[in-house]
């Protein structure tokens, strides 16, 4: 179960719509650097350390952290047998497949993902999102009744729309200038140099998460502070918005309430509280080690630095 977690943590940190509050720190890039991170220049910068983490952390937790059972032979047979009694496709499925690939991946003969390609044709993220859900409402596969009924989903979309509008005013008003001339003055009274001073930011801006029980909350109240004040150090502007996007996926494993998925893994009281905290430490280390050291190294390949 803490396997499942902390894994979908770093799957969640390595694409741009894996995590509904990943949007929120593209937006605020945007407002803050007026750089724009697409779908691909998310994947490709993230790619790297994020299947090294997703190769290292679970044998990881395998060895200091084992699973009771480590085999489980019936498995096969039992996933067949229910395969052949779903039965073939139906019309909704190869419906939805069919929207799916348009708007998400790669087609056989040609770019189509929307989501991923939207950029070169023009097509932003809204629009293909809107596209794909006309498609199933005018198809019949989804219903509007059934879309009005996704009450999480309609709750996500206000408090983005308030953190959003937030964020703006507290910029507005010169909060996030104050914030950042303070915080310019402590770590730049260091004397360190702009890489050990971006290594402080991101310490204060990961563990901080502790006092926060959702993610897009500190993305929202901390994101582009913090950022205005790597620029101001000396660091790349796009390359520490992206840092900062992948570190606001991987700091929700630090807790069970720190991102909307922790509480339904850690309710199902597999895990003891001290465990999940204790581990969940430990994996952010390792984390931090695999996306600031191997990534560095990467993200200085493509240029991103």
């Amino acid at each position: 179960m803490l396997t499942c977690f902390q894994t979908s943590v770093i799957s969640s940190s390595m694409f741009l719509t894996a995590m509904a509050a990943n949007p929120l720190s593209a937006n605020l890039t945007y407002n803050t650097i007026k750089q724009t991170i697409g779908w691909t220049d998310w994947a490709v910068a993230a790619i790297v350390p994020g299947l090294i983490s997703l190769i290292v952390v679970p044998l990881l937790l395998y060895v200091i952290y084992p699973p009771k059972v480590k085999s489980s032979p019936d498995a096969p047979k039992l996933a067949k047998e229910k395969l052949e009694k779903m039965g073939p496709m139906t019309k909704n499925e190869i419906i939805m497949a069919g929207t799916l690939l348009l708007t998400c991946t790669k087609g056989l003969f040609r770019k189509v993902g929307l989501w991923i390609f939207g950029g070169a044709l023009n097509v932003d993220a809204v629009t293909a999102a809107i596209l794909g859900l006309s498609v199933l409402l005018v198809t019949g596969v989804v219903t509007w009744k059934e879309c009005l009924a996704e009450s999480v989903a309609w709750d996500t979309l206000t408090w983005f729309a308030a953190l959003i509008a937030m964020a703006g005013y507290l910029n507005k008003y010169g909060f996030i200038s104050w914030f950042s001339q303070t915080v310019v003055k402590f770590v730049g009274g260091l004397g360190l140099s702009w890489q050990l001073s971006f290594g402080i930011l991101v310490l204060l801006y990961f563990y901080s998460h502790y006092f926060f029980a959702s993610g897009a909350a500190h993305i929202g109240a901390m994101f582009t502070a913090f950022l205005s004040v790597a620029s101001a150090l000396g660091t790349p502007p796009l390359f520490g918005a992206m840092v900062l996007s992948f570190l606001s996926n991987l700091m929700g494993g630090l807790t069970h309430y720190g991102i909307g998925s922790a509480p339904v893994f850690y309710g199902a009281n597999y895990v003891p509280l001290s465990h999940w905290w204790g581990y969940g430490f430990l994996v952010s280390v390792v984390n931090i080690i695999i996306w600031l050291g191997v990534g560095g190294f990467w993200w200085k390949t493509i240029g991103l630095w």
